[in-house]
């Protein structure tokens, strides 16, 4: 049965960032915690990138979880951005979402990392029905919602 009053642990992993946020289920941000992974010179090298997100990890949850004052065991549920995004990056931060999901028995969410943007955009400026224009990388979508 799902309740009102919970957390989701969410991991961004797309590109440079690998990132942990904690939220309520009402919208509160309780963490939000990330390492970014910064190339001597050049662009993101993506083999380089999960590399780095894989050394991260452990402690950008557990901060993740300090900042937010709760245990893991708290946590409802487990999200992960499953795509858009570079292959191995995202493939890091979904081993580090299943595993947890597996270790603490809690359901895993795969989410668009498109749509998550937009989906914020609207939480935190409460519109309704917003039509939203999203440009990100090599990712361009024009959204309509409707309630």
């Amino acid at each position: 049965m799902w309740r009102r009053e919970g957390y989701c642990l969410g991991i961004e992993s797309t590109a440079d960032d690998f990132g942990v946020g904690i939220v309520s289920f009402n919208g509160k941000v309780l963490a939000n915690v990330n390492d970014v992974y910064i190339p001597e010179k050049g662009g993101i090298h993506p083999r380089e990138a999960s590399r780095h997100h894989a050394m991260v990890a452990g402690r950008v949850l557990s901060e993740a979880f300090e900042r937010a004052g709760i245990k893991p065991k708290e946590v409802d549920v487990i999200a992960f951005s499953q795509g858009p995004g570079l292959g191995p990056c995202l493939r890091v931060g979904a081993t580090a979402a299943r595993a947890l999901a597996s270790y603490l028995n809690k359901p895993l969410v795969g989410v668009n990392h498109c749509l998550a943007h937009i989906e914020i955009g609207r939480m935190i400026g409460g519109v309704k029905d917003p039509v939203t224009l999203y440009v990100s990388g090599g990712n361009t979508i024009v959204a309509a919602f409707e309630a």
